[in-house]
């Protein structure tokens, strides 16, 4: 953890010049302006308070590099050759403090990620060799047993190996409900065990934790450029020469051509130079990028990076993945009929799961576990011969029987006698509620029904809604589901398109095809199964980050939590940002015309200038601050 420097040390060169220059004022007083004394007190705060400044400035003169310390330099030196001693020492100490005031509106920009630093513990009760001992985390081995007592927060990543509690995730996630865990779930550095007494076995390393990660990411992503900052560095690259000609110009061509005094000329000149300095126009983009970032690190939101919060803002089109994006991710069995007098209902289940256990179709997960909770055993069932159909279903022999699982489609092709019209407009009843129907049956008669759906999550429809309503017009939800299962989710949740039945290059083609009609296309899904959807979109966002490395690495966005409903924030804050910028540049460059046109027939002095300038920078920060809390 930084240690926290007291400001009078921080700044101690700055207050020092300052206290001269206060000395030289009281010196002019009592001895007056051409004393020797008065003079050395302004010449000293000037070399004291501008070294830093005349370092850079110098360097940079001798390279032609024109930048606004160039620009201070030349304004310093040059009222210094005139005499004006005073106004130069007051223009270096307006301009330095003006710099400590940028730096301190970054450094509070830069607090939110900080903040992050500091939320997991340094050190973690850890059982070792029969004992319980505080280990450093830097000590700490993937392994290890971590003890965390129930108000305690987690110091590292982990497997619950035994207890039960529940853990507030809002530092990783950005959610302040807290999450229920038990055996096997995993836990993260810098949560809150609220409860129970946990067992954590270490699965990372503390370099490698999530929260570590999320550091890393966000520190990186602050320190990248945004298109809005090429845009400002390119202006400045012309801009600054620009300045030094005007300049040049007005303390030339009077005196030369028109009679004028060379003093009020050159002065003037200086004046153009120091008005000139696009201080606010340099910090107008990356304390708002920064601040923004940061903020969104808070609340669970992960970017990677400027230019993706600048592009998510002009998103004009959202793809959803449905499995596990729009919908939970975990089927469930909704409905079981029996349609056959000769089997019972558990009998049925009993061998519906038995083949199901044999099987590596995601829809199978369902039907165990709706056996364990109705306590159907199946271990006596023995199936002999099974087989996988692919793209239809399975089949196996038990007791001299060979039984059957999978879609219509598959009893339609077995020809069974009991597959009519009105048993097909059932199934198709199913469907179009959202369900994947299965059937169960012999090459001979179907003996039931089975529906597995995956549960839509509750904040979907109220996403799509903020969506639509933030100008998102364009809501496509992308899946592998047949069309009917398709329809009735999307309808349900409001997407305006569903594109159904799709493989995951057909997901990549459909990418490609909105880019080419829409131009900024988001992606979001899990970040693993649509990577190469996601890396076709403009931005690609991830959900539930927090749980898995390749969210976080593959996405341009990773929501942390399992919450869809931070998009609609992240489409907010990206808006925000981008209007931020928009108005901090213009304001910028406006403020500077108008003291350019005040400061030329010399209605402003040089300190004058300076101070506006300053002025400018602090309102161009504070805005950009106000990211902070959104």
């Amino acid at each position: 953890k930084e240690e926290k420097i007291p400001f009078y040390k921080k700044h101690s060169t700055l207050l020092f010049a300052t206290l001269l220059i206060a000395f030289g004022y009281l010196s002019q007083f009592v001895n007056g302006e051409d004393n020797l004394v008065t003079s050395m007190l302004f010449v000293s705060s000037i070399v004291i308070g501008g070294y830093s400044l005349f370092k850079v400035g110098f360097q940079n003169l001798i390279r032609f590099d024109f930048d606004m310390k160039t620009l201070m330099t030349v304004a310093v030196i040059g009222a210094a050759i005139i005499g004006e001693w005073a106004e130069a020492s007051i223009v270096v100490i307006l301009f330095a403090i003006s710099e400590a005031l940028e730096r301190f509106s970054m450094d509070r920009a830069r607090q939110s990620i900080r903040s992050l630093m500091d939320i997991a513990p340094k050190e973690a009760l850890v059982r070792r060799n029969g004992q319980e001992i505080m280990i450093h985390v830097d000590d700490i081995a993937v392994g290890d047993i971590m003890i965390v007592k129930p108000g305690e927060k987690i110091a590292m990543d982990g497997i619950i190996i035994n207890g039960v509690s529940a853990v507030n995730q809002a530092a990783i996630t950005g959610e302040s409900v807290p999450v229920a865990k038990t055996v096997d779930d995993e836990v993260f550095a810098g949560t809150l065990n609220e409860e129970g007494l946990l067992e954590v076995k270490i699965t990372k390393y503390v370099e490698d934790t999530t929260i570590s990660k999320i550091i890393h990411l966000v520190e990186e992503a602050q320190g990248e450029r945004a298109p809005a900052q090429a845009f400002v560095d390119k202006f400045a690259k012309y801009y600054t020469p620009i300045i030094m000609v005007i300049a040049a110009l007005v303390a030339v061509v009077p005196p030369l051509f028109f009679g004028g005094s060379w003093d009020t000329w050159v002065y003037q000149g200086l004046a153009v130079l120091v008005v000139g300095c696009p201080c606010a126009l340099v910090i107008s983009t990356p304390i708002s990028i920064v601040s923004a970032i940061g903020n969104a690190a808070k609340k669970g939101v992960l970017i990677k990076g400027g230019v993706y919060l600048e592009e998510l803002g002009a998103i004009k089109a959202i793809a959803f993945d449905k499995t596990g994006t729009l919908t939970k991710g975990v089927p469930v069995v909704t409905d079981f009929k029996v349609l056959n007098d000769q089997v019972e209902e558990k009998e049925l289940f009993s061998i519906i799961t038995a083949l199901e256990y044999r099987s590596q179709h995601p829809l199978a997960s369902a039907i165990m576990k709706k056996a364990e909770q109705d306590n159907i055993t199946y271990s006596d069932v023995r199936v002999e011969d099974f087989t996988s159909i692919t793209g239809r279903g399975i089949q196996g022999n038990i007791d001299g029987t060979t039984y059957y699982i999978g879609s219509p489609r598959l009893f339609k092709e077995l020809n069974v006698s009991d597959f009519s019209l009105e048993f097909e407009n059932k199934v198709k009843v199913l469907q179009n509620q959202g369900k994947t129907a299965m059937i169960i049956g012999t090459d001979q008669t179907i003996l039931g029904v089975i529906a597995v759906a995956d549960e839509v999550r509750e904040t979907s429809k109220n996403v799509i809604q903020k969506l639509h309503q933030l100008g998102i017009k364009q809501t496509i939800m992308l899946t592998g589901d047949n069309q009917g299962t398709a329809e009735a989710i999307g309808a349900h949740v409001g997407v305006s398109d569903i594109q159904s039945e799709l493989m995951p290059q057909d997901k990549l083609d459909y990418i490609k095809k909105m880019k080419a009609e829409h131009g900024n296309v988001a992606m979001i899904g899990d970040g693993v199964n649509d990577a190469p959807a996601l890396a076709a979109s403009t931005v690609g966002i991830a959900m539930g980050g927090a749980g898995t490395d390749t969210a976080i690495e593959t996405a341009d966005i990773a929501l942390m939590g399992d919450d869809l409903s931070k998009l609609p924030f992240a489409v907010r804050l990206s808006r925000k940002t981008l209007n931020i910028i928009k108005a901090n540049i213009t304001f910028a460059i406006g403020i500077k015309i108008i003291a350019l046109l005040l400061v030329i027939p010399g209605w402003l002095t040089l300190w004058i200038a300076i101070l506006s300038d300053m002025g400018a920078t602090i309102l161009v920060a504070l805005n950009s601050l106000r990211l902070m809390r959104v």
